[in-house]
């Protein structure tokens, strides 16, 4: 009971803790360069998570552990680099109902790199997900159009999705083969050492964006860091817990807060229409948690 209690209680912290990160991303980006926020967050997390790894076996721990902490660090420094870009322009409210095809991009590669098959209500359920998106994807005229996909933003969410899909099964191996703790490290640690390169390419002066930190500004850091940092812990102990693709499937029900956020913080139109849409596409995702 009591375990049963705690995997609730992580998945429901998971739910919120993601679109409230969001919405400091997104504040940040209209500050500062979107891969200059990936890298602080991830360095401001991967030095407290040295405080975790004292003890840690070197010795002892697999090789398994090293290769899919590298390959998740990739996946997640790149993913996430590209999540704080969408947000720089586009709509939270938007950008967020998105996220539910990573349910779809998680089964595809659970069932490639673990084995997790989904049923006929899990093919259901990302019929569900498509439908829905008639409903949130729209453009200028408020209407449903294919030409949203060519928008940048829509994109970089996109592409961000597949990476932290692929990302999610190579979390839970980290897992498998290490503990809760060493796993946020390995998150935090390897993250921040591939979003550096990540940076540099963006050929932006770091010392301008130093410069531009105000005090408000690193209250909204402490703000980011705080929510990524409870998200991570609560999505790892999920994982351990849970198959992949029906915690994704469970973690999708923050799409409706990523609505209400946007509507409420950056007043972005459309509220009933995109709830609606991501009423559907939660169903869906429901619809997959039914995988065995």
């Amino acid at each position: 009971m009591e375990a049963t209690l705690m995997l609730i209680a992580a998945i429901v912290i998971r739910i919120f803790s993601n679109p409230i990160a969001n919405v400091f991303q997104k504040q940040l980006t209209n500050r500062q360069h979107p891969l200059f926020v990936n890298l602080v967050s991830y360095g401001i997390l991967s030095f407290a998570s040295l405080f975790l790894i004292k003890d840690f076996p070197f010795q002892t721990i697999p090789n398994a552990f090293w290769t899919y902490s590298l390959l998740g660090g990739i996946l997640g420094a790149i993913g996430n680099g590209f999540i704080v870009k969408a947000l720089e322009n586009g709509q939270l409210s938007v950008l967020g109902p998105i996220n539910a095809y990573k349910s779809i991009i998680g089964i595809v590669f659970a069932f490639i790199l673990i084995g997790e098959l989904p049923n006929t209500w899990g093919f259901i359920g990302i019929a569900f997900i498509i439908i829905g998106s008639y409903f949130v994807l729209e453009n200028e005229a408020g209407k449903f159009s294919w030409s949203i996909f060519k928008q940048s933003a829509i994109q970089y969410r996109i592409t961000a999705l597949v990476l932290t899909g692929i990302q999610a099964v190579t979390d839970k191996q980290v897992i498998l083969h290490s503990n809760l703790k060493y796993a946020f490290a390995g998150w935090c640690i390897f993250g921040f050492i591939f979003s550096i390169p990540l940076f540099l390419t963006s050929k932006v002066g770091f010392k301008n964006q130093i410069q531009q930190i105000s005090t408000l500004v690193m209250l909204k850091y402490a703000g980011l860091v705080i929510s990524i940092g409870i998200m991570v812990a609560a999505t790892n102990y999920t994982f351990m817990h849970m198959q992949v693709g029906a915690a994704l499937a469970l973690f999708q029900i923050s799409i409706l807060l990523s609505v209400l956020f946007g509507h409420h913080f950056f007043k972005e139109l459309g509220l009933i229409k995109k709830l609606v849409g991501s009423l559907i596409m939660i169903a869906g995702s429901l619809f997959i948690i039914l995988l065995k």
